[in-house]
């Protein structure tokens, strides 16, 4: 018996980093509602390596 449902477990990565070419990066996991939010997800998160709040986009 599997549960099937609609969440998906996605990848986010910090964009401003990647900008930066600097050597690592932030990248958290968490999951999403593929029907709510069929669309790439970017959300605030602390970035360690650059101590601050930064955008995180989701990557494939």
């Amino acid at each position: 018996m599997s549960k099937k449902g609609s969440r998906i477990q996605v990848i986010l990565e910090c964009i401003e980093h990647r900008k930066l070419g600097l050597s690592g990066c932030s990248r958290y996991i968490t999951t999403k509602n593929k029907k709510n939010n069929p669309n790439r997800m970017k959300l605030k998160k602390f970035n360690p390596i650059l101590k601050k709040y930064t955008i995180h986009k989701e990557i494939k």
